[in-house]
């Protein structure tokens, strides 16, 4: 692969968060797909309590080079006060589906 890429997990507190966040990062180009997946339960623990909530979550395709954009982007726009931002790169992949994602960010 010429270009570095890499999918974007990041969890948020219901489908409006989720929706306002992933069209944002595709106008801006920051991503070529967000899937927004239902029915996640987080357990974890925040200011030394264990909390249990309902979740959705954000699977972005998106190349390395925008990775410290889309964080920013994502950390303006997330309701929580440190969202769940976690990178992994893609080591291969349909290079049809990749050059469609390097067509699609900037």
């Amino acid at each position: 692969m010429d270009e570095n890429y890499q999918i974007v997990f990041c969890t948020v507190p219901n489908a409006e968060v989720a929706r306002k966040i992933a069209r944002a990062i595709v106008v801006d180009k920051l991503a070529a797909c967000c899937n927004i997946i239902p029915g996640i339960t987080s357990i974890y623990s925040w200011k030394n309590e264990i909390q249990e909530e309902s979740e959705l979550l954000l699977m972005i395709k998106t190349k390395t080079s925008v990775g410290p954009e889309l964080t920013e982007k994502i950390k303006k726009m997330h309701s929580y006060e440190v969202p769940e931002i976690i990178a992994s790169e893609m080591s291969e992949g349909n290079r049809e589906y990749l050059n469609w994602v390097n067509e699609n960010v900037k």
